[in-house]
C-alpha cells in the first residue's frame, strides 16, 4: 500500500481486529449442515441462518486478515501470491450466488471484495516495477468504480448501524458486526484511495 508507514499500521490494525472478530464468531453456535426444505421455496430454518453466518463469518475473517497483512506487507508479497489467495474464493461465491438465491447480495459483495482485494495487488505489483517514479497503479476508471462502490457501501452500513430502535446506535452484539463490515469497507475504501 502506498502512503505514510503509520496509516498502513492504522489500517492493519483496524482491519486485523475486525477479521479476529469475526473468526472469532464461528465459535459461537456450531454450524449445523442444512437440510432439504418440506416444501420447496421455504426457508430451512435457524440451521441456515446459522450456516450463511458462518459463511459471511468466515468470508470476512479472510477479508479482514488480508487486508492487514496487505496493507504491511504491500509489494514485498508478489501480487501472484495475493491472486491465489483472493481469486479462488472469489470464484467460488460468483459461483455459489449464480446457483443459490438466498444470500446472493452478500455472496457478490464479498465476491467484489476478494475481486478487488486481487485487483489492487496486481495492480501495485505492475505500478512497482517502474523504478524512478510512482504512476498511477490499475485502470483509473476501474479504480474509480470500485471506489464508489466501497463508499457507497460505508455509507450504507454506517446507515444501517446507525439505525437502531428508536434512533439509537445499534452497537450491542447485533450491532457489533455491522461495525465490523463497516470498519472492512472504510478500509478497502482506503486501499483503493492509496492506488
Amino acid at each position: 500500500m502506498h502512503g505514510p508507514d503509520l496509516v498502513s499500521w492504522l489500517l492493519a490494525a483496524l482491519t486485523a481486529a475486525s477479521g479476529g472478530y469475526c473468526l472469532s464468531r464461528l465459535r459461537r453456535a456450531p454450524c449445523t449442515p442444512v437440510t432439504a426444505p418440506a416444501v420447496p421455496g421455504a426457508a430451512t430454518g435457524a440451521a441456515t441462518g446459522r450456516l450463511h453466518a458462518h459463511e459471511a463469518d468466515l468470508a470476512e475473517g479472510l477479508m479482514g486478515f488480508g487486508m492487514a497483512a496487505m496493507a504491511v506487507a504491500g509489494t514485498a508479497v508478489p501480487g501472484e501470491v495475493w491472486a491465489w489467495v483472493y481469486g479462488p474464493p472469489a470464484v467460488l461465491l460468483v459461483l455459489a450466488a449464480a446457483r443459490r438465491p438466498d444470500r446472493r447480495a452478500h455472496r457478490l459483495h464479498h465476491a467484489v471484495g476478494a475481486l478487488a482485494m486481487t485487483y489492487m495487488a496486481l495492480a501495485m505489483t505492475a505500478a512497482h516495477g517502474h523504478a524512478g517514479h510512482h504512476p498511477a497503479a490499475g485502470s483509473p476508471a476501474l479504480t474509480g468504480a470500485l471506489l464508489a462502490y466501497f463508499g457507497g457501501y460505508a455509507l450504507w452500513s454506517g446507515s444501517r448501524l446507525l439505525s437502531g430502535s428508536g434512533g439509537t446506535a445499534a452497537v450491542a452484539s447485533a450491532g457489533l458486526p455491522r461495525a465490523c463490515r463497516l470498519s472492512m469497507g472504510i478500509g478497502m475504501f482506503a486501499m483503493l484511495l492509496t492506488m
